[in-house]
């Protein structure tokens, strides 16, 4: 067998620690990931039981701007977007979207680093016309914003 040197290490050797090095930088975002995913919350069926596993009942904050398509052709990808007014609501540290009619009304939820402007687009299914909720949390109580969407076709099997 012919082995490579480069500087001193092998290739094989060099794609050992390009493995390990992988692993190891991949391995803390994961760990931390599963950590803060609130699992009570993602496995409720129903809304009110999702906002009780997230903590306690929101209050309605004009700090957040929730936009949500007035409606939505494909409810598979309905596009939102949450920003939050980090002077009228400081201390943001995570951000939940809820769909109050899909089969799990929690669709998403986001950790906040300290000092960061909360700013998130992403998509979310929709089985049906309902409300959508975009819940932050600050200093250790829940804020909200809603949006009423009508889907033209389901998102979740419909």
């Amino acid at each position: 067998m012919t082995t490579i040197h480069a500087k001193g290490i092998s290739r094989r050797g060099w794609l050992r620690w390009k493995v390990i090095l992988g692993a190891a930088a991949a391995l803390p975002g994961r760990l931390w990931a599963a950590v803060s995913r609130p699992e009570a919350a993602f496995g409720a069926t129903a809304l009110d039981e999702a906002l009780a596993a997230l903590g306690a009942t929101p209050q309605v904050h004009e700090g957040i701007q929730f936009t949500t398509p007035d409606i939505a052709e494909n409810g598979a990808v309905v596009p939102i977007r949450v920003e939050v007014d980090s002077e009228a609501l400081p201390n943001v540290s995570k951000v939940s979207v809820l769909v109050e009619m899909n089969p799990n009304p929690l669709a998403a939820s986001f950790d906040i680093p300290p000092y960061t402007e909360v700013y998130i687009e992403t998509r979310v299914k929709v089985a049906q016309t309902c409300t959508l909720y975009a819940v932050a949390e600050a200093d250790g109580q829940l804020y909200m914003q809603s949006r009423e969407t009508k889907v033209t076709l389901g998102g979740c099997g419909g």
